[in-house]
């Protein structure tokens, strides 16, 4: 006999039927009126991670909400804001997230600092929303609305869906068909944004942190939303103290790696103390890892790669001082 017990799943069963850590985050957006609109979500997560040209974010939305209607509208620019824990903060970040407010109202008693991000310094054409100065870190992305035809999309009103006969309009929030699978509207409901990320904005602190080795007393107090609500809060999570626990090494032999290298491109040769140390690299991560050293070494003018020029390319900070 089972140890568990079935719960029914209903709507929003994120919240109604389970418990799941989440993100809380802020999300900005552009108001009709070109000013910045923010609300609070969490079904906000990471959706390419590689291999694609570029790297997203896919937001999950009432299609009704502020944030869904100032994107449909054509205006895809977004900020995700990533807010950190504090009993200071709690009170201001749910109140972004009532349904219903106008732009106008959700802003009025606004309870952070808006600022400009980078994105507007590297293309002042393009408007973008302000970020959120107390966030620890910010994602500044694009809505990518050619994706399954979501432009289609765009101009579709709430206020458009009128029932003739009856002379009044559909119940708030509800768009008729046809729905996207997963870019644009795609339910009466609900709608998801993939959001190509185009600059990830750092607080100094944790930018170190990242750039010159982990240290787990330097991360940032991460504000988690866990899942379940019920008819009266919200419930949040302390950040407890991080724990390290070690990456299981299984490391490959050297003739293994050679055989890997040397088939990769016939124009790059890796010395022995080179190959050695991607030794810990997991076999089916081995080829892309390889590829990448031979699209530097290319770059560079390399044609042999030793464990300096390796040193170069697992060198984060190398890398940031390339990008300018």
């Amino acid at each position: 006999m089972s140890s568990f017990k079935d719960l029914r799943i209903v709507d929003n069963f994120y919240q109604t039927s389970s418990y799941i850590p989440m993100p809380t985050v802020m999300l900005s957006t552009l108001a009709e009126d070109g000013s910045t609109s923010v609300g609070s979500y969490s079904l906000c997560f990471p959706y390419y991670i590689a291999g694609k040209g570029y790297y997203a974010m896919i937001l999950e939305a009432r299609n009704s909400s502020n944030t869904a209607q100032h994107l449909l509208a054509g205006r895809k620019q977004v900020a995700i804001n990533f807010m950190p824990e504090g009993r200071g903060y709690h009170k201001k970040i749910v109140a972004q997230g009532w349904p219903g407010d106008t732009p106008a109202e959700k802003m009025k008693n606004f309870g952070f600092t808006l600022e400009d991000g980078l994105c507007i310094e590297a293309d002042p054409s393009t408007p973008r929303p302000k970020v959120v100065a107390e966030a620890y870190q910010v994602f500044e992305c694009t809505w990518v609305s050619e994706l399954e035809n979501a432009d289609e999309d765009i101009g579709r009103k709430l206020e458009d869906n009128a029932d003739e006969d009856i002379g009044r309009k559909l119940e708030d929030g509800c768009y008729p068909p046809p729905y996207k699978n997963f870019n644009g509207i795609t339910s009466q409901y609900g709608a998801h944004f993939i959001l190509r990320i185009d600059k990830v904005l750092m607080k100094p602190k944790f930018y170190d942190n990242i750039i010159n080795g982990v240290k787990g007393k330097l991360w940032p107090n991460v504000l988690i939303c866990h899942g379940y609500r019920d008819s009266k809060n919200f419930w949040f999570a302390r950040t407890p103290r991080l724990v390290p626990e070690l990456l299981p090494i299984r490391n490959a032999t050297l003739s293994s790696v050679r055989y890997a290298a040397d088939r990769t491109d016939p124009d790059v040769h890796f010395t022995d103390d080179a190959l050695e140390m991607l030794l810990n690299v997991p076999r089916i991560f081995l080829p892309t890892v390889l590829k990448g050293c031979v699209a530097w070494a290319k770059e560079h003018g390399v044609s042999e790669v030793t464990a300096a020029e390796m040193k170069i390319i697992n060198d984060k900070r190398s890398k940031e001082k390339g990008k300018g």
